[in-house]
């Protein structure tokens, strides 16, 4: 049984130098840094949200504010980075731009835009700078559009935002295969499937009405953030005979809290990256150390009695749901990233590999 206590709460905001009722300065507990990366540009792109890593270079997706539907005809850009946060080049995509990831099988930029409704897929070659946009077979079974992509053994799925029915009966996670210029989908998680509660153990049914951004976990299972429920809902090997949904309710210092990008970190050494979206800028969140598997969700507290929320980025606890803040401040913080940069460890293999290759 999980055991509240309300000291926590206060020793955590202490620690921050945080008034409940939040404040917009960004603030690091002992061990953190967090600075700024970049920042949109006025009159050409703004708004950043979506953030993928490729080797060295960074992408990070701008939304300019333009409609999640697309039904007003604008294009938004994908902009590269090196790791020094200057911009090497820029893509234009038509629509909303929303979920993005590597693909890590053909090293490609799959860029999603119109979350809300009418989607297309674009597909970026980040070598010759080509794209092919791609449209659906048909329309989005849930009502909505399609928002954030995984990788999985070979397949890719999407998660099926702004479901149109409460409760919600389509699919909230997709298995999406291309066909031409085409893509046809199957549904992958229901979004009125049965789930078991992570804490309680118990059967539920699951009414997912944002299904959101996802990750593939250490365990190489689809972690689904339905952000304005507050749930992280847990898919293990979808479409096999021993699938299962596992799920958590999100909890945090600053209430109930709705959590956008998690990330698990892949390396001792690097930096996340984390957008906020609204402040037009994305932060860079260094520590001297990381601990490989551990979770971070980038989060907005609930509202206080002002209707001020707290933005935050804390490390995720899977067990229970809890997120306990690292950094603070954000005015809302959306895509998050991992860059790995070589460590000392790194350094001394390397020079190691050298000498016994020169010795041969």
């Amino acid at each position: 049984m999980k055991t509240n206590f309300p000291s926590l709460t206060m020793v955590l905001l202490a620690a921050l130098a945080i008034p409940v009722k939040g404040q917009t300065a960004r603030k690091a507990i002992p061990g953190y840094s967090v600075s700024v990366f970049t920042m949109g540009v006025s009159g050409k792109y703004t708004a950043p949200d979506s953030i993928a890593v490729l080797g060295d270079r960074i992408y990070i997706g701008y939304g300019d504010g333009n409609d999640p539907g697309g039904v007003d005809g604008k294009s938004n850009q994908i902009v590269e980075y090196n790791e020094s946060g200057s911009p090497l080049y820029v893509y234009t995509v038509v629509g909303h731009n929303d979920g993005m990831k590597v693909n890590p099988y053909t090293h490609s930029i799959w860029a999603m835009q119109n979350e809300d409704g009418n989607p297309n897929l674009v597909i970026i070659d980040p070598t010759t700078h080509q794209q092919k946009t791609y449209t659906f077979v048909a329309a989005p079974p849930h009502g909505g559009g399609y928002d954030d992509i995984v990788f999985r053994n070979g397949r890719a799925y999407f998660s099926a935002s702004n479901p149109a029915n409460n409760p919600n009966t389509g699919p909230a996670i997709v298995e999406a295969t291309l066909v031409g210029s085409t893509i046809d989908v199957t549904p992958a998680l229901e979004g009125n499937a049965t789930a078991t509660n992570v804490v309680t153990g118990d059967s539920v049914t699951l009414n997912l009405q944002d299904p959101d951004s996802m990750t593939i976990t250490p365990s190489n299972d689809i972690l689904l953030d339905s952000q304005g429920d507050s749930e992280l809902v847990l898919l293990h090997s979808p479409g096999m005979s021993n699938q299962s949904i596992m799920v958590v309710s999100l909890s945090s210092p600053f209430g109930t809290p709705q959590a956008d990008d998690t990330l698990f970190v892949p390396s001792d050494s690097g930096f996340i990256l984390l957008s906020d979206t609204p402040a037009n800028t994305v932060y860079m969140i260094r520590r001297s150390k990381f601990v490989p598997g551990t979770a971070y969700s980038a989060a907005l507290g609930a509202p206080d009695s002002n209707g001020a929320s707290v933005g935050f980025v804390g490390v995720l606890d899977m067990n229970f749901g809890d997120i306990t803040p690292v950094v603070t401040g954000f005015k809302s913080p959306h895509g998050m990233a991992f860059v790995k940069t070589h460590s000392d460890d790194d350094e001394d293999r390397a020079r190691c590999d050298a000498n016994s290759s020169r010795a041969d």
